[in-house]
């Protein structure tokens, strides 16, 4: 297989962050006012500051100020406070009455008749559990403030339509509000990963090599191809040897074990979202008895493929 000179193996990570909106909501707050948002499994929350300022509480992390044209998001579902004043209430956001426009999108208005905070919020699920490997990766909080991102100009846009559909709520805005937010979702994530130094560790530091960012970019395009560590060596002209001690010490697991995972991750997605029988998803992997691909199945992802077709995509989880 030749790869394209210009692939860039990490903007294919970021492609496997295919979003399901769970909840959004354009929440209006007066002083005094605060509120507890629960933990949702499996979920990234974000919020976007369009008017006034509040603290982000989060427990393990420093507190953060928002101010207007900020974005925060919280990757792996924690529960978390927001409150626009020390020292105010934080009831369970749950409990406060919501104006639902539709299923998954509610307008929400609380607080004591002060000065007003304005906020676009949400929580959303990552359909592709290929994402798990970099959301996994993530801080407690990534917040950025669009003035000093080098996208500033191009996220103070996208804050302002959002700003301006949160304000009035015109027919077609909900589906406006919950697109944007998943772009600055994704953004949110670019952020993090153009500007920390702990994104170029680990898998993601992986994906940044010149040589174990191919092997890697090889497997997640062809998952089942007859792998082993001799044929992924010989793609990059690198020894076995060298290529093996490579890959453990960059991506933390041996080349083969890797390959693997990857197999059962990208199982895992078509069981999810194809329906396809287990004895075609073995053959479509590369194995060659379905019995081969249950067995490896189990012991990665800890239950048989066929009890993944009967439950939930939310229940199946590992």
């Amino acid at each position: 297989m030749k790869l394209d000179a210009e692939f860039d193996p990490l903007a294919e990570a970021l492609h496997a962050l295919r979003m399901t909106g769970v909840f959004y909501c354009r929440s209006e707050f007066t002083a005094p006012w605060g509120v507890t948002l629960p933990p949702v499994t499996d979920c990234l929350w974000f919020h976007v500051v369009t008017a006034g300022r509040c603290v982000l509480e989060v427990e393990g992390a420093e507190p953060r100020t928002l101010l207007p044209g900020d974005l925060v998001l919280v990757p792996h579902g924690r529960g978390h406070v927001l409150r626009g004043t020390p020292g105010a209430a934080v009831p369970a956001i749950e409990g406060i009455a919501h104006n639902y426009v539709s299923d998954r999108y509610a307008i929400l208005q609380y607080g004591g008749g002060g000065a007003e905070t304005v906020l676009v919020c949400g929580a959303v699920r990552f359909d592709h559990p290929t994402a798990r490997y970099l959301v996994d990766l993530l801080p407690k909080i990534i917040h950025v403030e669009p003035a000093g991102a080098p996208q500033a100009e191009w996220m103070q846009s996208t804050l302002r339509l959002i700003a301006a559909e949160a304000a009035t709520l015109r027919p077609g805005g909900e589906a406006v509000i919950t697109r944007l937010s998943d772009i600055l979702v994704v953004q949110g994530v670019r952020s993090w990963l153009e500007n920390d130094p702990s994104a170029r560790t680990g898998w993601l530091g992986a994906l940044r090599d010149s040589q174990i960012g191919r092997a890697l970019t090889m497997v997640h395009r062809e998952p089942e191809r007859e792998w082993t560590v001799a044929s992924l060596a010989s793609e990059l002209a690198m020894s076995r040897s060298a290529f093996a001690a490579r890959f453990t010490d960059l991506v933390g697991e041996p080349a083969m074990q890797y390959v693997t995972r990857w197999r059962m991750l990208v199982a895992l997605d078509v069981l999810r979202t194809e329906g396809a029988s287990v004895a075609a998803l073995a053959g479509r992997l590369g194995y060659q008895s379905e019995a081969a691909f249950s067995r490896a199945f189990k012991r990665i992802v800890g239950v048989s493929p066929g009890s993944v077709k009967r439950v939930s995509p939310a229940l199946a989880t590992w």
